[in-house]
């Protein structure tokens, strides 16, 4: 890691991980990770940017904040 701005980076990196294990892995106390590889995928996928609100948005979804700041410009003409 040697690139500008890496350590900002890391921290965003450690909360989503830290958040995919406190919601999913130690709820579930998978024994081995091949096991919670499909879990982690479908938390991320499924449930982190489409069901869950985040502080850091207002409590709101990820997936509407994305979706409304496309539709926030005039269609090209």
């Amino acid at each position: 890691m040697d690139g500008k701005g890496f350590l900002r980076d890391n921290v965003f990196v450690e909360r989503l991980w830290r958040t995919v294990k406190y919601e999913v892995v130690y709820l579930r106390a998978y024994n081995n990770v091949p096991e919670a590889r499909p879990a982690r995928g479908w938390y991320i996928g499924g449930c982190y940017n489409t069901k869950r609100p985040h502080s850091s948005l207002d409590k709101k979804i990820p997936d509407d904040v994305y979706l409304n700041t496309l539709m926030v410009f005039p269609p090209a003409s």
